[in-house]
């Protein structure tokens, strides 16, 4: 089984900075990290080629230094990484990015063919869980969303056997694939890098791809491609502190008439 996970290279959360003059995200000397999502993604596939053989393709899109998001998942054991990094690229939104991965996905296939296509529920940094979906529709797959647990495959058929969440529970689909499936965190444990792979990480060189050679169009990328755009971007007010009321624990009597005379004060009950 051949997987392709699709990653993405993130402002590390607890990092993140907005610049009050542009009101964009300031991504210089904030430390990146690979999408929390994704990094699940790749250990789905990576269980599946332990389980039923096959190789894991990484791609992910970005400046040179998103390299780096490939090292780290290459020490986990990825067979093959790919770069996708071209000037026409930048100020892609999630409709012109999700048509490049597409791109690069079709390239892959023509010269082994795809099997699986993975990708996180979404990125941290955007939230928008698009690109996943937009990849899915343009490459005419089966999709399946939220996805908490594959059960098993079957080669033979060409079905995989799985459950995803949905608003009341969860719900379980088998589908023919090649198909595209989003992960969640509670998919999986993401397993450690070992020594080997460590020690291969540090001399590798991943392939770089860019618009030539995945046959990309330039009206369909970069900001000619990208009918949407972010005007503003803001830092959530700071919330007030709630109002702790003692004694819960050792006197809760006492702590119910303190909530009830305070509640009762500001009308309301």
């Amino acid at each position: 089984m051949h997987s392709v996970v699709c990653i993405k290279q993130v402002p590390d959360t607890t990092e993140v900075r907005i610049d009050p003059k542009t009101n964009t995200l300031m991504r210089e000397g904030v430390p990146s990290i690979v999408n929390p999502f994704d990094m699940h993604a790749v250990e789905a596939a990576l269980k599946l080629r332990d389980e039923y053989g096959g190789k894991v393709t990484v791609i992910t899109m970005g400046p040179p230094q998103a390299v780096e998001a490939l090292r780290r998942v290459k020490t986990l054991g990825v067979d093959r990484t790919i770069l996708l990094s071209d000037r026409a690229f930048a100020g892609s939104d999630t409709l012109a990015t999700s048509y490049i991965i597409t791109q690069a996905v079709k390239k892959i296939d023509s010269e082994d063919a795809v099997d699986l296509v993975l990708c996180g529920k979404q990125a941290i940094d955007g939230d928008t869980a698009q690109v996943g979906p937009g990849i899915a529709t343009r490459l005419n797959m089966p999709l399946v969303t939220y996805v908490i647990d594959i059960d098993s495959v079957d080669t033979e058929k060409k079905t995989i056997t799985l459950k995803r969440s949905v608003e009341n529970g969860r719900t379980a689909l088998c589908v023919e694939y090649p198909m595209l499936m989003t992960v969640l965190k509670e998919l999986n444990e993401v397993r450690y890098a070992s020594l080997p792979n460590m020690i291969l990480a540090t001399n590798f060189k991943a392939e770089v791809w860019n618009k030539d050679d995945i046959g990309a169009e330039m009206k369909n990328m970069g900001l000619d491609g990208s009918p949407t755009a972010v005007r503003k971007i803001f830092s959530p007010p700071v919330r007030e502190c709630g109002e702790m009321i003692p004694h819960g624990i050792e006197q809760p009597d006492v702590a119910v008439h303190n909530l009830i005379e305070k509640l009762s004060h500001n009308k309301t009950i």
